[in-house]
């Protein structure tokens, strides 16, 4: 697959959150404002959906089997698809102006999940750790929290704000999970694409979603572009590396954004994209409890 493909016409308002499973095959993402999960299987090419009564922003696999999610109203846990919610955490913050958007899991199976102020008149995204029934703040100073990864000696922690076109670099303690020593990793110029979701190869590149942007781009550590990928989409919003070899790309997009015109450019806006890369990524961390 050396050229750019669309694997799954989802017509999804916002695809959100790609994870790929490496035992079934299966990638997993939500559609934001359709409150839903999916599950599609590579191998089978079938999808599963559910949905909820409540945005779903971002998730993890559980060791255990099943999920946690972060919605709106908190965090959830589930033993599997269709299984009934369990509450982790019940937000603390104004649900009526913040919810939950980007997150993964550390190498300890630590869940972090940031948030996103709809308002954006002030910077109250925050970034949050869950783990042993713990909730913690790691950060509050961002408009709408994205683009979490880690590198792969779990030094270094990536974290962006779309709408302020910056991505922030964190010096991270695996072992107590604490960040600290935030700087500015890599600003885009305004006009060009906003940084969104992203994901770390094995060669501690940062791939990054560019909100309409139209593109994928590849950063080194040292925050040089090496490479740009063109999305026949918009406004892509997060990548996911997985296939057999974990050298495939998937490419979340969103649909609700699209004008009428660029519906006719991109009739497959709010699919699920892949392309094959010339690294691996790293294999999702699961969340531990």
């Amino acid at each position: 697959m050396t050229t750019m493909q669309c694997v799954l016409d989802a017509q999804a308002k916002l695809a959100e959150c790609p994870r790929w499973d490496e035992h079934t095959q299966t990638l997993y993402f939500v559609d934001i404002d359709a409150f839903k999960l999916h599950a599609y299987n590579t191998q089978l090419k079938t999808l599963e959906t559910r949905i909820f009564d409540e945005e779903i922003g971002c998730f993890s696999l559980n060791e255990k089997g099943g999920f946690i999610a972060a919605f709106r109203t908190g965090v959830y846990t589930f033993a599997d698809l269709h299984a009934p919610l369990q509450v982790y955490w019940l937000a603390t913050y104004d649900k009526k102006t913040t919810r939950f958007n980007d997150g993964r899991c550390d190498a300890k199976g630590r869940f972090l999940a940031g948030t996103m102020y709809s308002p954006k008149d002030a910077f109250k995204g925050a970034l949050h750790q869950f783990s042993q029934g713990q909730e913690k703040l790691i950060d509050q100073a961002a408009w709408t929290s994205n683009g979490l990864a880690f590198s792969p000696d779990n030094k270094i922690m990536y974290y962006s704000d779309t709408p302020n076109h910056v991505v922030y670099q964190f010096d991270y303690d695996l072992e107590s999970g604490t960040a600290s020593n935030k700087r500015i990793f890599i600003e885009f110029p305004r006009g060009n694409g906003r940084p969104d979701g992203a994901a770390v190869d094995m060669e501690g590149n940062y791939w990054s979603a560019l909100y309409q942007g139209q593109r994928v781009v590849k950063i080194s550590p040292a925050g040089d572009i090496l490479e740009e990928y063109p999305v026949p989409a918009t406004y892509p919003t997060m990548v996911a590396f997985g296939g057999p070899d974990m050298s495939t790309l998937f490419i979340t997009t969103c649909r609700s954004a699209q004008t009428e015109e660029e519906l006719k450019e991109f009739p497959q806006a709010g699919g699920i994209f892949a392309i094959t890369v010339n690294t691996k990524g790293q294999y999702e961390p699961k969340f531990a409890g």
